[in-house]
């Protein structure tokens, strides 16, 4: 693939705050441990080292084992399993809902980001070991945002009534979206590839979290890649003191609110991603993941008749820490309590919400993780890219909204000159003499003044407006052909990763789709990558 690229803060798709981030904002500083840059990995690698305990690695890969039990796993991933008792390995994780059949594009991109950084860890730092690990979320009840995929412009939906947690629910109906998957792939051997995963994925395993493990190892397996579940009762023994001082003493819950107020102090249009509350624990049983609450003195779960004492709970905690689960403030702090990690890599949106943790983390003596922004890209064919050559645009045009894109354009390839700012520069000057004018006769006629110049700046402005208008249908035929290609580029008005499923890329570029990933997205870029095939 042919790699170019333009930075995050062109694209108009990221928040100020990643932005700020990126660009290393002295503000930011106090809201994360150290920024991702190669060489600051040296003092993670040590700070982890110290912290992460001996026994935790052997729960860890005893966990691990029992997870992919019944499994064929590739001869790499099995080695980076057994790694994780050694005191010298680190992880670098990335995390996901279990999508149906992946879901968004990004979720290869995440995992692809992961894995890179893992290697170019490996080459700077070759006395230790770097496991890329993709952390399931599998405790996730919100079906509706996973339980369909992207393709040809078509929602593949999974229709079935869901409740508690999305890794426990059974496959049932996905034989149905099996076959509108097959009518809609077609019969090339790229399609029957992908009809063959989805179905020894999603038709021969019980559950969500089985199918998405198939899938997933499935796709990177031979590169090495490590799966955890976190719906695991000897990985929550060890939240178990944690998840304590959350319930009992609500420290995230005062720590992360602190946060939320020292970031908008920063500045105002941070958007806050995530606000805590006062118990980040779910009651999780086969069907139910219901949220903890106190309520005068006793903690009931939502939407059911369970309550407990606060000497109830803590037993029950304590005999059944798996009946416990984080919500997305406390998952964090989980990943970091079980895992050797260095670095999680998340978009835009999770970046955010880490950046609200860092005081939850001193608190509770865990350390806190590298924040590295994933990998984004668009893909474009080569006709794609012919066709913008010859409407002589630029890629970095199509990012912008569409009017701006439009009326950008035309102002470019009209034979008249649509900008009507010399004239409204001459009225501003013509209307400074009127002004002079009124203050040394009769200042009551400023108003007046005032007005004036408005209507005649809104005259000029709705000119400006009927003339573009005018070159529009003028230039019709331009006009089509450049928001067509740029739809098809910016499927919905998203970004393409956004909304296409991988399906669509690998129909054309088969098994060789995700090493060309692999060899195209570089972790450490900082930019948002423009690939060409």
């Amino acid at each position: 693939m042919e790699v170019d690229c333009i930075p995050f803060k062109e694209t108009g798709y990221f928040s100020k705050l990643i932005c700020d981030y990126l660009d290393q904002r002295k503000d930011l500083e106090q809201f994360y441990n150290r920024f991702p840059s190669p060489e600051n990995f040296v003092e993670q690698i040590k700070e982890k080292s110290d912290a992460y305990t001996f026994s935790n690695r052997a729960i860890l890969v005893q966990a691990l084992r029992e997870q992919y039990k019944g499994m064929a796993i590739s001869e790499v991933t099995e080695a980076n399993v057994t790694s994780l008792e050694e005191k010298n390995t680190f992880t670098v994780v990335t995390g996901h809902q279990l999508n149906l059949f992946t879901g968004p594009l990004y979720f290869l991109y995440k995992i692809v980001s992961t894995i890179n950084l893992t290697k170019e860890l490996k080459r700077t730092y070759p006395a230790h070991q770097f496991v890329p690990v993709y952390w399931m979320a599998t405790e996730d009840h919100d079906f509706e945002e996973i339980n369909y995929f992207n393709l040809h412009g078509k929602k593949v939906q999974w229709s079935r009534s869901s409740s508690g947690a999305v890794g426990m629910l059974d496959t049932k109906g996905l034989d149905a979206v099996f076959e509108t998957l097959s009518a809609e792939l077609g019969k090339t051997g790229n399609a029957e590839t992908l009809k063959v995963l989805f179905k020894k994925a999603y038709l021969e395993h019980s559950n969500l979290a089985k199918a998405t493990r198939y899938l997933v190892n499935e796709l990177f397996g031979e590169h090495g890649l490590v799966i955890v579940d976190g719906d695991d009762p000897s990985l929550k023994k060890l939240l178990v003191p944690y998840a304590e001082k959350d319930i009992f003493e609500q420290i995230p819950y005062n720590k992360v609110t602190e946060s939320i107020g020292e970031l908008e102090k920063v500045s105002s249009d941070y958007t806050i991603q995530v606000n805590p509350r006062e118990i980040n624990y779910f009651y999780l049983k086969e069907g139910l993941r219901e949220r903890i609450v106190e309520q005068h003195g006793k903690f009931h779960v939502v939407n059911t008749e369970i309550e407990f004492s606060k000497k109830e709970l803590s037993e029950e905690l304590h005999k059944h820490p798996e009946r416990f689960s984080p919500n997305v403030i406390a998952r964090p702090l989980y990943q970091e309590v079980i895992l050797p990690n260095l670095a999680y890599i998340g978009g835009g949106g999770e970046l955010a919400y880490w950046l609200e943790l860092k005081s939850y983390f001193d608190e509770m003596d865990i350390t806190f993780p590298m924040l590295m922004l994933r990998n984004s890209a668009l893909v474009i064919t080569k006709k794609q890219a012919d066709k913008i050559n010859r409407l002589d645009l630029k890629v970095s045009h199509l990012f912008l909204k569409q009017n701006t894109f439009i009326n950008k354009k035309i102002r470019e390839i009209s034979n008249i000159d649509i900008d009507f700012s010399p004239q409204k520069k001459y009225l501003e000057e013509q209307f400074e003499q009127m002004y002079q004018l009124a203050e040394e006769t009769d200042k009551s006629f400023l108003g007046a003044v005032k007005a004036q110049e408005i209507k005649q700046k809104k005259g000029l402005d709705a000119l400006e407006k009927r003339l573009l208008k005018a070159q529009k249908r003028k230039l019709r035929d331009h006009v089509v052909r450049m928001t067509d290609i740029q739809n098809e580029l910016f499927p919905n008005k998203s970004l393409q990763e956004r909304q296409l499923n991988f399906s669509e890329l690998y129909l054309e570029l088969g098994e060789n789709l995700i090493p060309n990933l692999l060899d195209s997205l570089d972790p450490f870029s900082g930019t948002f990558s423009i690939l060409k095939y």
